[in-house]
């Protein structure tokens, strides 16, 4: 069968500092900004500061790059393919993990002997801890992503899987994953079908039940809602009706970022600043009583909200931080059936923030552009 990216597809994304791996295409790497940030001494990212995931320790790619939808706020090249369904040939996981990893190893080299890079940060980034299946496409149309997700596992490496609520079979049937997010980028149907351009018809009625089996997930599930300036800053209470049908642990809300092929459907103009991210946000607040402002993070421009069961009235401090031994040992069970699922409140953390290393602070400070995730 055909590989997924074609060559002019695949030199536009080299271009952009992508990795294409697997020999059917389908595959990528890119690093972060905020890893490279990391490794400068500049801080980590918000995944950080919510919850403690080091950014120079972090994988990002994505097992398709292929998508059902062509959102207008979207960052990858318009050369990427769409599709309802999957119709190429398929890598095996263990192969797509192993030159995932080998990628990142390679990017990353130049920071060996860079005079600016913190040497201890630089070689602990060697051993990856966490991956974020996203960066562009639609990780969970890859039809053996359970299989990647338990390669990923078994190496001690955590899981954020980001999917655009398109493909509500796909989420039934996922495997625990160490926090599942959503893309709800509308509160409705008609702002839906401008805001994101689905192929599918019923899209409406697929974000629904995405939403619904989110809902039935005992793992950590978060709606992620990019903040459009001029366009889906709307509506706080609508929001809030689809978030309190996903019932997720956490609500994050971020700016859009005026970055790569979204610049040629948005002006900058689009892009707001943290101050109405964190505005706007409050307006959901009041419309989710089980809810609570647990944090933000200014240079990312993005806002989070938490169920009040991750409150510590003693402490007076939001515990939203994934505690990584207790998932590990839970995925175990799961894997060897002893166990069903891997419930949220076993993998929380119950300590403060405080107790982070002074090089692994998070940067408050402006990052470039080009480095915002």
């Amino acid at each position: 069968m055909e590989p997924m990216l074609s060559e002019d597809a695949i030199a536009e994304l080299e271009k952009q500092q992508y990795r294409i791996v697997g020999e059917r295409k389908h595959s990528a790497v890119k690093v972060c900004g905020w890893t490279k940030n990391m490794l400068r001494g500049k801080g980590g990212c918000y995944k950080l500061k919510f919850y403690g995931i080091r950014s120079h320790q972090c994988l990002q790619m994505t097992t398709s790059m292929s998508c059902a939808n062509r959102c207008v706020f979207c960052w990858r090249g318009r050369k990427a393919p769409v599709s309802k369904e999957w119709r190429w040939g398929m890598d095996d996981p263990e192969d797509i993990i192993e030159e995932s990893l080998e990628a990142q190893r390679h990017l990353l080299y130049g920071f060996g002997g860079h005079p600016t890079a913190d040497k201890q940060l630089y070689e602990e980034s060697k051993d990856v801890k966490h991956v974020a299946l996203s960066l562009s496409g639609e990780p969970i149309t890859y039809p053996l992503i359970n299989e990647a997700v338990a390669g990923f596992h078994r190496r001690g490496i955590s899981t954020f899987l980001v999917t655009n609520a398109q493909h509500a079979d796909e989420i039934r049937d996922l495997a625990p994953v160490t926090q599942l997010y959503l893309s709800v980028d509308a509160p409705s149907e008609e702002l839906l079908k401008e805001i994101d351009r689905p192929l599918f018809p019923d899209y409406w009625e697929r974000l629904l039940r995405s939403l619904d089996h989110a809902r039935e997930k005992r793992g950590r599930t978060t709606i992620r809602i990019t903040a459009i300036k001029g366009m889906n800053m709307v509506d706080p209470a609508g929001y809030a009706e689809l978030i309190l049908r996903g019932d997720p642990d956490f609500v994050e809300v971020k700016a859009y970022m005026f970055v790569g092929a979204s610049r040629q459907a948005l002006s900058i103009k689009n892009m707001p600043y943290h101050e109405e991210v964190e505005s706007f946000a409050k307006e959901i607040l009041e419309h989710l009583p089980e809810y609570g402002l647990a944090d933000e993070h200014k240079p990312s421009r993005v806002v989070l909200l938490a169920k009040k069961q991750y409150y510590d009235e003693e402490k007076k401090s939001w515990e939203t931080w994934i505690d990584f031994d207790a998932f590990f040992k839970r995925w175990k069970d799961y894997e060897s059936g002893k166990a069903r699922d891997i419930p949220t409140e076993e993998c929380s953390v119950r300590w403060t923030r405080g107790h982070v290393a002074k090089d692994l602070e998070v940067a408050e400070g402006d990052v470039e552009e080009k480095d915002l995730d």
